[in-house]
């Protein structure tokens, strides 16, 4: 799972991500174990960070994502991969939803850019 994590952070560095966050939730949610937030700095740049990341993790992994929601209009994309759900966001969007403030309890990890 690290490995995936760690390759999933390494797309959005390159591709110019910014804020990226690992919230670790296996104590806290069944939904995932996982949740990667990201912010993008367009609509297009959201869609290029999402269509990266489908591809080099079937390329590296072979995995296809379970689910993928907000594509258009990539304010908020969402590529599920079940126990790493992958969240990009436009700034003001990810300001406005706040999921580190809903999962406040959630051990986190920032990463540089």
């Amino acid at each position: 799972m690290e490995n995936l994590i760690d390759y999933i952070v390494n797309i959005l560095i390159n591709k110019k991500a910014t804020d990226i966050l690992l919230l670790d939730l296996r104590r806290l949610s069944p939904i995932a174990d996982y949740f990667l937030i990201a912010t993008a700095t367009s609509i297009p740049h959201a869609q290029s960070l999402c269509d990266e990341i489908e591809l080099r993790i079937k390329q590296e992994f072979g995995l296809l994502p379970h689910h993928i929601e907000g594509y258009n209009p990539a304010q908020w994309i969402l590529i599920d991969y079940i126990d790493v759900v992958i969240h990009i966001f436009l700034k003001e969007i990810r300001e406005f939803y706040g999921l580190e403030r809903l999962w406040g309890d959630a051990p986190q990890k920032r990463y540089a850019e």
